[in-house]
């Protein structure tokens, strides 16, 4: 016997339920009925089910014995118990031993309908519903970016496409995701010119978002003047997707208000990670910190940010919180955050703790390069299932617990997001210009402006500009740059690669979220 939707009934009293067997293959269902769970067990090894009614109290081999039985056999067979007797400790028993439901006797036929068809076409259920509800969200999503939006209604559509990667993911093969992929694409098209009309009047008016910059001031100042502890989480190169993949791990510890800020240009650690710690834009911290700003150093990024904490403390210093106890962690491995959870206990005399993990920035670069990585997570999807194993397994989950025990205020937050790169576009420099792959400086930059937001005077977007001449460009949507030598070697070595530094939702439409300890 193969047939779809087929059921194996196992009661001692099969007779008595032959009106319920035909209701069910009326419905389509092929249903075998057998009297006794030796005969069940049987039927198991000989045929392929889909589903077992199994009555708890039967002569012999009870229900619960039959259930040990079917599956060491089959563990991914569903079983549904029938059982006239509500004793906790054998309905505890038949839980833990992984039955998918369970109803009490007397069942009429529609009950055992109801029963079968949740189990059996529930993903094709849920996929029509999702079908028919992201279909709606599609027209919606699809009118608004031809709309003139505003910062706050690109936040709602970058919140709704993220929350429906999630919805996609739980469900695989629905049909939808060609479409999702599109309307993403057609979205971060539309943001990247709505960034490059905006962007600098952003930087000279009050009329802004709330940004990267703001983040000390929107958030943990206004925490630590209410006399909380704050811890200052900053997880580096964390989308928003990201989070929505853990958010529910903290559910139980925290009471979450999530909320969603802008990274400035370039969305990359030297300057939206500064610009955290100093509550100023580039140019102001080359200007009034010149000795901590250090745009030209190693090319990779490290060391760009070595004074992340003299900025901390300079503006804690500037804005009146120069008499707090602070302390300043950066995490580079899981032994250090395994250190720093031993640690926690000690920091109850503190009033900021800044934690800084590069985790999931040093995964995003390392996928571009170590061929297991692009094996492991070949996609977003795949990408955001390991950020939550990661996340589950690290001694950073430990930290939170423990912190929401403390009763600390959490702020966690990131410098910038990152997004898949699938198109290159080709431009011309000296030898002078920095190499990253989203952004680049330096003295008279070609590019193509289809695909690229130039900026020829840096001051107006508050970048320092050494020289008339200096210029930046920013690469839109899902484009990266590559020079003209070796341009086919390098366009196939970063396609579908992690990158951030250009304008899209996922680098620059961050989460910032406030954990209040339920403890």
């Amino acid at each position: 016997m193969n047939i779809n939707n087929s059921i194996l009934w196992v009661d001692d009293e099969i007779e008595l339920l032959r009106s319920h067997i035909i209701f069910l293959e009326e419905k389509g269902y092929g249903v075998k009925g057998v009297s006794s769970g030796e005969e069940g067990v049987e039927e198991i090894k000989r045929n392929n089910y889909d589903l077992v009614f199994l009555d708890e109290n039967m002569p012999g081999k009870d229900g619960i014995q039959t259930l040990q039985e079917i599956k060491a056999i089959n563990m991914n067979l569903p079983v549904i118990m029938i059982t006239k007797n509500e004793e906790e400790g054998i309905m505890d028993q038949a839980i833990g031993l992984k039955i998918d439901d369970y109803l009490i006797k007397p069942i009429n036929p529609l009950q055992a309908y109801l029963a079968a068809k949740k189990i059996l076409q529930s993903s094709r259920i849920q996929k029509d519903t999702l079908s028919r509800g992201y279909l709606e969200e599609f027209r919606k999503v699809d009118e608004m970016v031809e709309a003139d939006l505003t910062t706050e209604q690109w936040k709602e559509i970058h919140h709704n496409l993220c929350r429906w990667d999630l919805e996609l993911d739980s469900l695989s093969k629905t049909g939808l995701e060609q479409i999702h992929s599109d309307l993403r694409e057609r979205s971060n098209e539309k943001f990247s010119a709505f960034v490059e009309e905006n962007y600098s009047e952003w930087m000279n008016s009050d009329n802004r978002p709330v940004m990267t910059k703001d983040v000390f001031d929107r958030f943990a100042l206004p925490a630590l003047s209410e006399g909380k502890q704050v811890y200052l989480l900053i997880i580096d190169c964390m989308r928003y997707d990201q989070w929505l993949m853990i958010e529910d791990l903290l559910a139980d510890h925290y009471a979450i208000d999530r909320d969603l800020i802008y990274s400035i240009l370039p969305s990359a650690t030297p300057y939206s990670r500064n610009a955290i710690f100093s509550g100023l834009f580039p140019i102001g911290i080359k200007q009034q910190y010149p000795q901590y700003w250090l745009e030209r150093a190693d090319d990779d990024g490290s060391g760009k940010n070595r004074f992340e904490m003299e900025l901390m403390n300079e503006q804690l210093r500037a804005k009146g919180f120069d008499k707090i106890k602070s302390k300043y962690i950066k995490i580079y491995s899981n032994e250090d955050t395994a250190r720093i959870s031993d640690e926690i206990g000690s920091y109850k005399s503190l009033d900021l703790i800044a934690i800084v993990v590069n985790f999931l920035d040093m995964l995003s670069h390392g996928r571009s390069h170590i061929r297991l990585l692009q094996e492991i997570a070949p996609d977003e999807s795949a990408f955001r299932s390991l950020m939550r194993s990661w996340f589950i397994h690290s001694a950073l989950y430990d930290i939170l617990k423990r912190i929401s025990l403390q009763g600390g205020t959490v702020i966690v937050t990131t410098d910038h997001g990152s997004i898949l790169c699938k198109k290159a576009t080709m431009v011309k420099a000296n030898r002078e210009t920095s190499t990253n792959l989203r952004y680049k400086f330096g003295e008279n930059i070609s590019c193509d402006r289809k695909y690229t937001y130039r900026v020829e005077n840096p001051r107006s977007i508050k970048l320092p500009a050494e020289s008339p001449t200096k210029n930046y460009i920013f690469a839109k949507s899902n484009y990266y740059f590559v020079y003209p030598t070796n341009y086919h070697k390098y366009e196939r070595q970063y396609r579908n690669t992690f990158q951030h530094g250009g304008i899209s939702l996922e680098e620059m439409i961050v989460p910032c979220i406030t954990l209040e300890p339920k403890a």
